[in-house]
């Protein structure tokens, strides 16, 4: 097990008019699980391929430990990787596949066959040893492209969207497979996927990648409620957060026909007339008469929760709105809402260069900061109940008054 780090890393494509990846700095921490996520040509699988040795570094250079790899040929580096597509050997047994790689290193039959039945007992595939990989599912094959890298033991593994193959509900299934494997094994990790509830759900950190450039580094709770830029608050959420463009006005925005208060150190920070509000679907609640009018379009019925999707027009521009309501709701497409924000404002972004411009906790934490004091008194008063309990009870009086009144 070894840390990676990148030092600046680029890659520019031969005839390219800017770099594939540009000067990534980042370091994955030694057994740590780091996703790479972002659309789809952002940079991430060929950051993931420059580690593994497979696309040149133009500039910059990539750390395995202490060892610089960049010049290093992919077969030294001890990396192993899981492809998309599997990648298995058709006329090899489950067995054979996986072990492949350990008998072209040479390690003795005796010694593969141990740590093939060791990686199979980790992923349940004994029943499966003697089968080939036609007659298994996706997520078993999936799960032996997985044993023929952990069999190798090597000091990093790659995961090129290994997913992606795969129908939703087994997804979700391998997924958390794959995180409490690699919370068992502690063997540092690099999983790529364009998929941003992927990340979320199975990351220590998350790197989200844009145009080549990365955009920001962090746990999947701090991206969700610190998003750097308009980006990233765009990319991860799901539903996605809705960014409104709203007029500055004396005490904050004009929100539809209100005024949402923004502290004016926070709108100090911009030049601009205006500012890029970020609201999540569940940071919106409908009113009477308050906020911005909606036109619903659809109804999204998810069971416990239900999301409602409509267009409000915004600074006379048409914006879509994405709000979470009760799931038990009488609401339908055509029909005319207001919505309005509740606990607060906690995503506020320059219009022009799109980075946060406001570094205050979110409206939750807050009231979960401000409940613990409550908690504390409400516990201090139990020690003064006690002798109160006891002068009440005095139950020696009662009888000695009852036995003089007998005689």
């Amino acid at each position: 097990m070894a840390s990676v780090t990148f030092e600046k890393a680029t890659r520019t494509y031969p005839g390219g008019t800017r770099p594939a990846v540009d000067q990534v700095e980042l370091t994955v921490k030694d057994g740590e699980f780091l996703v790479l996520v972002g659309p789809s040509g952002c940079g991430k699988t060929t950051t993931l391929r420059m580690l593994a040795g497979l696309e040149e570094v133009n500039e910059g250079r990539i750390l395995i430990g202490d060892r610089d790899v960049t010049q290093v040929p992919p077969k030294d580096r001890d990396i192993a990787m899981v492809f998309q597509n599997y990648a298995l050997y058709p006329h090899m047994t489950v067995a054979e596949n996986m072990g492949f790689a350990l008998k072209i290193a040479g390690v003795k039959k005796d010694e593969r066959a141990a740590r093939v039945l060791e990686a199979a007992k980790l992923l349940d595939l004994e029943p499966y040893l003697d089968r080939k990989p036609k007659a298994l599912s996706g997520g078993q094959r999936q799960r032996v492209a997985m044993g023929r890298a952990i069999v190798r033991k090597p000091e990093v593994f790659l995961m090129d969207e290994p997913l992606s193959n795969l129908d939703a509900k087994l997804r979700v299934a391998t997924r958390t497979q794959i995180a409490s494997l690699q919370r068992r094994l502690g063997v540092t990790t690099v999983y790529v996927t364009h998929d941003q509830v992927e990340a979320m759900t199975m990351g220590d950190r998350v790197a989200v990648l844009k145009d080549g450039v990365l955009q920001q580094v962090d746990t999947p709770r701090a991206l969700y409620e610190r998003p750097a830029n308009v980006f990233v608050a765009g990319f991860i959420g799901s539903p996605a957060m809705n960014l409104m463009s709203l007029k500055i006005v004396a005490g904050g925005v004009k929100f539809g026909n209100a005024t949402l208060k923004i502290n004016s150190a926070v709108l100090s920070k911009t030049k601009e007339k205006s500012i890029t509000v970020g609201l999540r679907p569940e940071d919106l609640v409908i009113s009477k008469k308050d906020g911005i009018q909606v036109e619903i379009d659809v109804i999204e019925e998810l069971g416990a929760d239900a999301f409602l999707y409509g267009s409000a027009v915004i600074e006379g521009k048409k914006t879509d709105v994405i709000a979470r309501i009760g799931s038990i709701s009488s609401l339908r497409s055509g029909d005319k809402v207001y919505l309005k924000p509740q606990g607060g404002i906690t995503h506020l972004f320059d219009v022009a260069s799109g980075e946060r411009l406001n570094n205050d906790a979110p409206a939750v934490a807050k009231k979960a900061v401000a409940a613990k004091p409550a908690a504390k008194k409400v516990a201090a008063k139990k020690p003064a109940a006690k002798p109160a309990a006891k002068k009440v009870a005095a139950k020696p009086t009662v009888k000695k008054a009852a036995a003089k009144k007998t005689k």
